[in-house]
C-alpha cells in the first residue's frame, strides 16, 4: 500500500464550484488513469487513520489492489467539493450516513445493487437502510452502526452519592451535583455536569440535541409516508424539550463553558480531563476514555429516559464509491472486503478507537469481539433504541438550520422559545417544499 501525501488544493471560484457540483446532480466525468491505485478517502483523526491502514494493508495483500489512502478530517466536505469541482473525485469515500443526501443529490455517488454485492445477504437490514435514498434506492453499502450513549464519572458520582440515572430528572439533578458539589475533591468550583459539542459546523448541536428531543416525544420532521414529511421542531413536545436544554444552559449553568462553540475534538479532552461529567456521544469514545482516564473512572449505560422514552440517534459509516471512477471493479472488490467478517472485525478491534464501532455482518458477534460488557450496552441500545434522521433528499440544510437556531437560544437565553422555533418551522418549511418532500 503507498500513503497518499496530501495535497494542498487551490481554492476554487464560486463559478468553478456551481459548474462542477451544482445542484443539478451532474456525474463528474472521469479524470483518472486506470493504472494509479485506487484513492480512498475516510473521515478520520490520526487514530483511526493507522486502523484503517492496516485494514487497507491486508486488502492489498489479498488482491492485489493498490490502495493510495487519503485520511482527512478537518474540512472533509469542503475537500470532496473541490475535487468534484474539479470532475476528478477520488475512488471511494467511507464518511457518515449523514453525506448521503448531499451526495446523491449531487451526483457523486453511483447506485448499488444490493443483490450484487458479495457478502451483502449477511449484513443486517436495519443497517442497509443506512445506505438508501430517499427514492428507496441504494447509494451506499454500510460499514459500521452505532447508537449514541451517555458516559459519566463513575467515581463523582459514587462520591456523592447519587444514582445511576434512569430518568430525565435524575440527569438533571446529577448534572446540578457534578456543578455543584465539587465532585473530584479539590475545594475548586471548577467541574460542571454536562460536556455538549454546540457548534454549527456542520451541524452538530442538532446531532446532539436530536436525541432528547425525541426524548420528549418531539421531532425535528415528523415522517408521514410516502417519502413525505412535516416539520416538527415547533411542537408543543419539542418546544418543551428545547426549553428544558435551554434551563441546563441558562438558569442551572450545567453546560461546560465554551459547549456552543465546540466541536467533538475540541469536546473529548474536557470530559478525559476532569472538566465535564457527563457526555452523550458515541461509543468510538470508549477505547481512547480507557487510556486517557482509566476505565474505572467512568461508566456507559443508556440515555434516560424522557416523557416519550429514551430514544437516542443510531446512525455510521457508509462506503461511498464515488462517480466518475476509472477502477470500478476495483471499488466494488475493497467494498465487498469491507463488509467481511475479517474486515468488520479488524476495524472493531482498533487500538485506541475502532473505526467498526457495532458490525454491520450479521455473522460477527459484538460480545465475542469485544468482550465488554459495555458494548454489549451499546448494542442493546442500537437494537431497541435508535433511530436514524428522516430519509428527506438531504437532511442537511434541516439538521444546519436546526444548529444554528438552538445554539441562538442557548447563546441567548431568550424567556420564550416558542417564536425562534416557529421562524426555524418556518425555514424548515420552505426546505422541505424546495426538496419536494413535503405533505
Amino acid at each position: 500500500m503507498r500513503r497518499r501525501t496530501a495535497t494542498t488544493l487551490a481554492t476554487l471560484g464560486v463559478a468553478a464550484l456551481l459548474a462542477g457540483c451544482g445542484s443539478g446532480g451532474s456525474t463528474p466525468a472521469s479524470s483518472k488513469d486506470p493504472n494509479k491505485p485506487l484513492e480512498v478517502w475516510t473521515r478520520s483523526t490520526e487514530a483511526t487513520a493507522k486502523v484503517y491502514e492496516k485494514i487497507f494493508k491486508s486488502f492489498t495483500e489479498k488482491t492485489g489492489v493498490q490502495v493510495d489512502y487519503k485520511p482527512i478530517f478537518n474540512d472533509f466536505d469542503k475537500q470532496v467539493q473541490q475535487r468534484a469541482a474539479s470532475k476528478d473525485l477520488p475512488d471511494v469515500v467511507i464518511t457518515d450516513t449523514g453525506s448521503l443526501g448531499n451526495f446523491v443529490k449531487q451526483g457523486w455517488t453511483t447506485e448499488v445493487s444490493k443483490d450484487d454485492v458479495a457478502g451483502g445477504g449477511d449484513i443486517v437490514d436495519r443497517a442497509w437502510n443506512n445506505g438508501k435514498g430517499a427514492d428507496g434506492k441504494f447509494y451506499a453499502i454500510p460499514y459500521s452502526t452505532q447508537a449514541m450513549v451517555t458516559l459519566i464519572r463513575k467515581d463523582w458520582r459514587e462520591k456523592l452519592g447519587k444514582p445511576i440515572p434512569t430518568t430525565w430528572e435524575e440527569l438533571d439533578d446529577l448534572a446540578k451535583a457534578f456543578t455543584r458539589n465539587d465532585p473530584d475533591g479539590n475545594g475548586q468550583n471548577d467541574t460542571y455536569g454536562m460536556l455538549v459539542p454546540g457548534t454549527t459546523d456542520r451541524g452538530y448541536l442538532a446531532w446532539w440535541a436530536a436525541s432528547y428531543i425525541w426524548q420528549g416525544g418531539g421531532d425535528i420532521l415528523e415522517d408521514e409516508g410516502d417519502g413525505k414529511f412535516r416539520v416538527g421542531i415547533d411542537s408543543p413536545e419539542s418546544t418543551k424539550a428545547v426549553e428544558r436544554l435551554r434551563k441546563l444552559f441558562c438558569d442551572d449553568k450545567v453546560m461546560q463553558p465554551g459547549s456552543l462553540t465546540l466541536g467533538t475534538n475540541d469536546a473529548h479532552p474536557l470530559f478525559e480531563s476532569g472538566k465535564s461529567g457527563i457526555y452523550l456521544t458515541g461509543p468510538y469514545m470508549i477505547g481512547r476514555f480507557d487510556k486517557s482516564l482509566g476505565k474505572d473512572k467512568y461508566e456507559v449505560v443508556a440515555s434516560p429516559k424522557g416523557p416519550a422514552g429514551a430514544t437516542v440517534l443510531g446512525e455510521g459509516e457508509n462506503i461511498y464509491q464515488m462517480a466518475g471512477s476509472a477502477k470500478t471493479a476495483d471499488q466494488k472488490k475493497l467494498a465487498e472486503y469491507l463488509i467481511s467478517a475479517e474486515a468488520q472485525q479488524a476495524g472493531m478491534k482498533g487500538d485506541p478507537q475502532p473505526v467498526v464501532r457495532l458490525p454491520v455482518n450479521k455473522t460477527v458477534d459484538v460480545n465475542a469481539t469485544y468482550k465488554d460488557p459495555r458494548w454489549a450496552t451499546v448494542a442493546g441500545v442500537y437494537s431497541s433504541e435508535a433511530r436514524p434522521f428522516p430519509s428527506v433528499p438531504n437532511f442537511a440544510p434541516f439538521r444546519q438550520k436546526t444548529s444554528e437556531t438552538l445554539n441562538s437560544i442557548f447563546a441567548k437565553c431568550p424567556a420564550d422559545t416558542s417564536a425562534e422555533l416557529k421562524s426555524l418551522a418556518d425555514a424548515l418549511k420552505k426546505e422541505l417544499d424546495n426538496q419536494k418532500a413535503s405533505k
